[in-house]
């Protein structure tokens, strides 16, 4: 006999934790298994929405898109759809030399942004601006102040703040550091990824918002690691498949942290291999969340035979 009432709390439960959890991938163009088969890449996105809630929009960090433009992906995706986009990268200091001339200076970039991720706003699909600093971005007074300048620049936009040097979590800086986002008004990345040397940072489990915390999934390959400049660190950089071990730690984690933000944004970047959105649906199954549906594929005629009655 079929018991409704349990049925019906698993359901409760499930919508509850989709309004909290919001999983998703970095960028949303290379995830070949979310896709049906022969789909054009203007068709990605809205494909990619119907398996995950949210993306990180990666695109943003080369180059700023027109309003246009976020005009035209916001209207490609369901209601309930959230866009993280990362700072463009001369806004974090990661542009150097060319990159570095696009813009007159400094303060352009940040009126550009704005008016960029202002239709994503107004469409009510703006998460967050994520804040990537460089791991050369020490904990020094100067970038302390650089931080106080990028709040007040974004004005009251969401802002999401990773950090890629260890020193902002040493024992005599950590807490100041969380001090820091929480009175200034960010809201903690917190990365996973490979404890390779003062390049990375550890996996600090506090947050700084009570709305929202945000967990980007980098994988762990040390040796990859530091292969930023190589010709083909995409390829080796983030190639980690996370195991089922790993995955269920992350569970405990968040949901420890839900006692403390009322939403948690999981963004898996580990797709050098195509593992981003495997480790992302299998973290959606061990939470008891709808992992989303399987794209569609030709079917192989040979191997089957529809029209036989069984």
């Amino acid at each position: 006999m079929v018991n409704h009432v349990d049925e019906r709390i698993v359901m409760l439960k499930e919508e509850k934790l989709e309004k909290r959890i919001q999983m998703g991938l970095s960028g949303w163009g290379d995830h070949d298994k979310l896709y049906d088969e022969g789909a054009r890449a203007a068709d990605k996105l809205e494909m990619y929405s119907r398996h995950f809630p949210i993306v990180e929009m990666d695109n943003s960090f080369y180059a700023i898109p027109s309003a246009e433009q976020m005009s035209k992906w916001a209207a490609a995706v369901p209601d309930h759809f959230g866009f993280i986009v990362k700072a463009y990268q001369g806004m974090t200091g990661h542009a150097r030399g060319q990159g570095k001339d696009r813009y007159p200076n400094v303060k352009m970039m940040f009126e550009h942004l704005l008016a960029s991720v202002e239709e994503l706003r107004l469409a009510g699909k703006l998460r967050a601006v994520l804040f990537q600093y460089p791991p050369w971005f020490g904990c020094e007074r100067k970038h302390v102040e650089i931080l106080k300048r990028t709040r007040e620049w974004m004005k009251d936009v969401p802002v999401a703040l990773e950090f890629r040097h260890q020193s902002w979590y040493a024992p005599e800086y950590r807490e100041k550091t969380m001090e820091l986002m929480r009175s200034e008004g960010w809201i903690h990345s917190i990365a996973d990824e490979p404890q390779a040397g003062i390049g990375s940072v550890p996996v600090v489990l506090e947050t700084s918002d009570t709305g929202a915390v945000m967990i980007r999934m980098h994988g762990r390959n040390a040796e990859g690691w530091h292969s930023s400049g190589q010709p083909n660190w995409r390829e080796v950089r983030y190639l980690y498949r996370y195991s089922l071990e790993e995955l269920n730690q992350w569970k405990g984690w968040i949901e420890e942290l839900l006692e403390k933000s009322e939403q948690c944004w999981i963004i898996f970047n580990n797709n050098s291999g195509g593992d981003a959105s495997d480790n992302a649906k299998q973290l959606l199954r061990l939470l008891g969340m709808d992992s989303g549906p399987e794209p569609l594929r030709q079917m192989n005629w040979l191997d089957e035979d529809i029209f036989t009655d069984k």
